[in-house]
């Protein structure tokens, strides 16, 4: 993996490899960055990247510390400047290979595991094949897809402290080849208390070692882990970049990444997802919801959600999020008019919108919108779900409820 296969991230990209040459390298960094955003593969391949780089023992004219120590580390004239030398550079290194196929053996990686049988004590090594092929598959991945590609199904993922005590363990070895040994927690929100036995560790680490942590919310992580990370913090993709990587990278067409992108809002895992289903005619699915709902059309709605209950979880997301864009949209168009341009059966979708709720009706359907995604994100009863949704929504547009309990 190289920074040219990470979506956008230009400054990040370049402000990280500022940090190696001027030596103001943490010993422990944060990465945190919204889901979609590209937080771990840019952490995996910053990881490669400090495991290219000769370390003091393997330089004779020795320079500054990466982490600003008394001069122990490789000279900084010898790394490169810019983002494509640095991707050049590392194609050199004789250990590169290792690197990209996550097999270095001074990259140790830390994430969300689940027993395989009752009483087992699981650690990160007990899922090192099914993690390799994952990140492989699917960087831009959840904590949730990384869940159900490992068979958790309903079981609560947990970085454990066998885990941690195997971290300690680890870390305290001498490196094998690159000088440098490195850390590489995913979700550290999945750290409970027993993350306190790491503290020491990341406050007094051994001579060159990195932890590189990846999270999505930093209020989740322990507050004694947070301080003594220096943060670093990675935006959402913008919406041109996403286009472009629907377009090269999966094929999608100039419509099809435009409609797509513009619903992702910079979550390049929530576009592939829209695009797995961008054959679905969300349209005319709404388009009866909604007739349904305000002609109070009690059979045909029991109907529709049953339909729509036999969608499966990923589709009904798709659903929830695709009528929040139209939502959005016709919001825009009231504001913009005719300066707004998009898909004709959206804006007949958006017009109609229009005429039937106001911008405050509008905005109270997506807050409602918004919870009942994440409750299906969290395994809620769909039928029961969507049933509550069409209730609410009657009463949003017919009697203009905008405070509901």
């Amino acid at each position: 993996m190289q920074f040219s296969d990470i979506i956008g991230q230009q400054n990040v990209k370049q402000h990280l490899i500022e940090m190696v040459q001027h030596s103001r390298l943490s010993h422990a960094l944060l990465f945190l960055g919204k889901e979609g955003s590209g937080a771990l593969p840019l952490a995996l391949t910053f990881a490669q990247y400090i495991s290219l780089i000769p370390s003091a023992k393997a330089v004779a004219n020795a320079g500054p510390s990466l982490f600003g120590d008394e001069p122990v580390a490789a000279p900084k004239a010898a790394l490169p400047n810019t983002i494509q030398e640095t991707d050049e550079w590392m194609l050199q290194q004789t250990a590169y290979s290792k690197a990209a196929t996550f097999v270095h053996p001074d990259i140790h990686f830390s994430y969300p595991v689940i027993p395989r049988k009752s009483g087992d004590k699981p650690k990160s090594t007990d899922y090192i094949t099914e993690w390799r092929e994952f990140i492989k598959l699917s960087p831009y991945g959840n904590a949730f897809d990384w869940l159900q590609f490992i068979g958790a199904e309903n079981k609560q993922g947990n970085i454990t402290a066998e885990e941690c005590n195997d971290i300690i363990r680890q870390l305290n070895l001498k490196s094998f080849e690159s000088g440098y040994k490195i850390l590489l927690m995913w979700m550290p929100e999945y750290l409970g208390k027993e993350g306190n036995k790491l503290l020491k560790l990341i406050e007094e680490p051994p001579p060159d070692t990195l932890f590189i942590l990846v999270a999505e919310n930093e209020d989740q992580i322990l507050p004694t882990i947070l301080s003594r990370c220096q943060l670093v913090k990675i935006p959402l993709p913008e919406t041109a970049e996403i286009i472009e990587a629907l377009e090269t990278r999966t094929g999608a067409t100039p419509e099809a990444a435009t409609q797509i992108a513009a619903i992702a809002e910079g979550n390049y895992r929530e576009a592939l997802q829209l695009l797995q289903h961008s054959e679905e005619d969300w349209i005319n699915l709404l388009s009866e919801w909604l007739k349904f709902t305000i002609r109070n059309m009690l059979p045909e709605q029991v109907k529709w959600v049953a339909q729509v209950s036999e969608l499966g979880r990923e589709k009904q997301k798709q659903l929830l999020l695709y009528f929040n864009h139209l939502l959005e949209q016709s919001i825009r168009l009231k504001a913009m008019g005719d300066q707004l341009i998009m898909p004709a059966s959206e804006k007949d979708f958006a017009q109609r919108l229009n005429k039937i709720a106001s911008v405050s009706q509008q905005q109270v359907i997506i807050e409602e919108l918004d919870k009942a995604t994440y409750y299906i994100e969290r395994n809620a009863n769909a039928k029961m779900l969507f049933h509550a949704l069409t209730i609410k929504l009657c009463h949003i547009i017919q009697h203009k409820t905008l405070f509901l309990t």
